[in-house]
This record gives C-alpha cells, structure tokens and sequence, in this order.
C-alpha cells in the first residue's frame, strides 16, 4: 500500500540555492522590484531580498509562483512575515 503524502499547507515556499549562483524559488507571490544588484520580493511566507552581483530573472511561472534566478548570490535576508506588500504589475500577473 502506498502511502500519499499531505498536501502542502497554505503559504508554502521554498528555496534552493546551488553553488550561490542559481537560486530556484517557489511560493513567489510579488516582485517589488530588481535589478542586477538586488531583488526585493514577496513569498507566500512574506518578503525576500536577494543581493548580489549580476543578478538575472530567467525562469518565472505565473501560474504556480515558481523563479528561477541566476547571478552572483551574496545575501537572502527575510523580512516581515505579515508584509506581503502592494501588488505591482508583475504581482498582479501572480494572481
């Protein structure tokens, strides 16, 4: 008998990073802003800053709030877990 494992709970996010330059994200809900220096966005578990040096958006899904961004990784700080922030126009594409 196999066994299924619970579906994940509300607010569900996670990251992985590899080799600090390939950093893959799910959860994603807004992107407040980016550039090649830093990314401040928004997860289902509240905001995220990434910084680093020659930071690039490659992969992202509307659908299922999934990122995928490559660069030199130096710093993913968390901030306010309640702050989910205004929704820009990218965020409202993750709607």
């Amino acid at each position: 008998m196999k066994t299924q494992q619970p579906p994940a709970p509300a607010g569900h996010h996670n990251l992985i990073l590899e080799d600090r330059g390939k950093l893959t994200l799910t959860g994603v809900t807004d992107v407040d802003c980016f550039d090649e220096r830093i990314i401040n966005l928004f997860t289902s578990l509240g905001e995220l800053t990434i910084k680093g040096r020659n930071l690039h958006i490659n992969d992202v899904s509307v659908e299922s709030g999934d990122m995928t961004i490559t660069g030199d990784i130096w710093l993913l700080q968390y901030g306010d877990k309640d702050r989910h922030g205004p929704l820009s126009l990218l965020g409202k594409l993750f709607r």
